[in-house]
């Protein structure tokens, strides 16, 4: 249909160009004739050389002896008919009609051609939306029909309570006497909350292939215009167009771009995000009920959204879409695994053990990056050690050995790493060291990754204590072997997310008895959330700061002490990393004892049988190392 318009438009736009240059022109007889000047049309006349004359207007045309045929343009005060007369010149004249019509079209298609151009851009810049430029208030939902790549609840895995939840939903669309009858409503909203990557969007898809009614799919940002009132005009014209096809369901994705707490922004109550709010709360729930029309929302930022929009009636169901737990993980990854041939020796639990803090997108790229390393090599299908490689570079990034380092820089490289490996194998709540290397790999020159054994959910104050305290190793190591003098700035990213984890303890958990059971974070960082107006003395900030320094100092001495003490130890972990570059938990224990890092025995060897990576509590799900000798960014504790 908008390919039909724009030809349309270009095909009446080259008619009004043509016209315009017929009327210029002044016919195509006129572009046949050769011009001359009136003097040399009089002497041809009196040279007896013009059979017959044509005159139009202003104008004359005729023909010499010879058949040639010419214009000119006769002066004002010229007696041109009584001399050609006199010659005995056959004069013909025809009628002016451009000074009517002609000349109201000439002077009127300039307009037409500038109004023809705005129409076809104000079309474009509306992404050639229903009406056009005309059509600024319609809305862009589209509705869902998926006669290929169907999704349904058995694409699903690993998030069974929000499916669940969803489920319900769905059978109440299909057999609404079977509620009904016990005097249950149909819900009018459900809202997917969750990280980002835990499948909020493929729920709403499964709904659309498990309902069997319209499914209108939108984004929120698709209300947003910089017009004042085209956002809500949209959202009337979406639930205009769910009442005719109703019952169906309406997904609104990423709803935070249009339904944040109203009276936070700039503008007051008159900015176009407020207005299109506005219009969206009394459809949900006013004076006119919208029966039969579900509203499905997904957003990551619960916590900015307008409480109006989160009250019973509109949203009834707050769905929480977490990341799934080791089960969960084990499922999602037998579903994104159906369609790619899995070697003999691959084990879907020991993968899932090996990734805790993975999103559903996580471990499809996990299952992905698996299939390419396998094809890479010229595999037929994928193996348990394409699966770790992939591991490997989901959560510490690409190797990069292409990397040049002299023999100095690896050398400090491995005693760092060496620090964070002993300290977290000497601390007995330290979540256990997965695999330590001194390849560089995203933007750290080595790494130790530590995982916890089952899926952490809380934090204690213990185990923060040797969590820093291994996190500190690495600078406490580079100090014992080289001096003060000599230290790098490879332990930045260390102290980055030390710091973090301290000023979580101090500022949120209340694990600091000088601080006490006070929620210090948003005013002492500068943010404007709930905490608005709360003021910090000075005092307090010292006494903040302090504490912070407090912990971290104590767990860099900490570290220092078990380096000491286990010197030895350590000596012959950074030599044997600096022999075999990479090392597994397994043979990180064994080199410390002196051992060659693999048994003859393969019995002794756990394998590929060792967790993953674990992260800082509250952290992004993305799985973070316990220690590097690199510049990362700082974690949010």
């Amino acid at each position: 249909m908008g390919n039909a318009r724009n030809i349309a438009f270009w095909v009446v736009l080259f008619l009004l160009i043509l016209a315009l240059f017929n009327l210029f022109s002044g016919g195509g007889s006129t572009l046949q004739s050769r011009e001359i000047s009136y003097s040399d049309f009089v002497q041809s006349v009196d040279d007896q050389n013009v059979t017959a004359v044509t005159i139009d207007g202003e104008q004359i045309r005729y023909r010499s002896n010879d058949g040639t045929d010419y214009v000119t343009v006769k002066p004002e005060d010229a007696q041109v008919t009584d001399m050609l007369i006199n010659k005995g010149v056959v004069v013909r004249a025809e009628q002016q009609e451009q000074s009517g019509f002609q000349a109201f079209l000439l002077s009127l298609l300039p307009f037409l051609l500038l109004i023809g151009v705005w129409i076809y851009f104000m079309n474009r810049m509306q992404g050639g939306g229903k009406g056009g430029a005309m059509g600024f208030g319609k809305s862009k939902a589209k509705l869902l029909t998926e006669k290929h790549g169907r999704v349904t609840f058995d694409d699903v895995a690993g998030i069974d309570e929000a499916k669940e939840e969803l489920e319900e939903i769905v059978e109440f669309l299909r057999n609404p006497q079977k509620f009904s009858r016990l005097g249950g409503k149909i819900p009018k909203g459900a809202l997917l909350v969750g990280p980002p990557g835990t499948g909020k969007t493929l729920l709403a898809r499964a709904i659309a292939g498990e309902a069997g009614v319209p499914f209108f799919t939108i984004s929120g940002s698709d209300f947003v215009e910089m017009f004042v009132g085209v956002g809500a005009s949209r959202v009337r014209d979406m639930f205009e167009q769910a009442k005719k096809n109703a019952p169906c369901i309406v997904f609104i994705d990423e709803i935070d771009a249009v339904g944040r707490n109203r009276g936070s922004g700039y503008g007051g109550g008159n900015d176009e995000r407020e207005q299109t709010l506005n219009q969206l709360l009394v459809e949900m729930d006013g004076f006119e009920a919208n029966e039969g029309v579900i509203i499905v929302a997904a957003t990551n930022r619960r916590d900015v959204l307008d409480p109006a929009l989160l009250r019973p009636g509109r949203f009834d169901r707050q769905v929480m879409v977490g990341n799934p737990d080791i089960k969960g993980r084990e499922k999602i990854l037998g579903v994104h695994a159906r369609k790619t041939p899995l070697g003999p020796d691959v084990d879907l639990r020991i993968i899932a053990r090996g990734t805790p803090g993975f999103s559903g997108a996580d471990l499809a790229n996990l299952v992905n990056e698996a299939a390419l390393m396998a094809a890479r090599v010229g595999r037929r299908f994928v193996t348990m050690e394409d699966f770790e490689n992939a591991k490997d570079k989901v959560m510490m990034g690409a190797e990069r050995r292409s990397m040049v380092l002299t023999a100095d820089q690896k050398e400090k490289t491995a005693y760092h790493e060496a620090g964070h490996a002993v300290v977290g194998l000497v601390l007995p709540q330290c979540d256990p060291v997965y695999k330590a290397t001194i390849i560089p790999r995203g933007g750290a020159l080595g790494m130790v990754v530590s995982l916890p054994e089952i899926d952490r959910l809380n934090w204690h104050l213990s185990e923060c204590e040797e969590k820093m305290a291994m996190t500190m190793a690495g600078k406490a190591a580079e100090i014992i072997k080289y001096g003060e003098p000599n230290v790098s700035n490879g332990p930045a990213g260390d102290i980055q997310q030390a710091s973090a984890l301290a000023r979580a303890m101090v500022l949120r958990w209340g694990m600091s008895d000088k601080i006490g059971n006070i929620d210090y974070s948003e005013a002492h960082e500068g943010y404007q959330g709930n905490t608005a107006g709360l003021s910090v003395s000075a005092h307090t900030k010292e006494l903040i700061e302090a504490e912070v320094q407090r912990f971290i100092t104590e767990a860099y001495d900490r570290a220092f002490q078990i380096l000491t003490d286990h010197k030895e130890d350590w000596e012959r972990l950074a030599q044997g990393l600096l022999e075999y570059e990479t090392l597994t938990g397994e043979e990180i224990k064994r080199v410390m004892k002196g051992e060659p890092p693999h048994s003859s025995d393969p019995s002794d060897d756990d394998g590929n049988d060792t967790p993953s990576v674990t992260a800082i509590p509250k952290s992004k799900p993305k799985v973070k190392p316990a220690g590097d000798s690199g510049l990362e960014p700082e974690p949010s504790a």
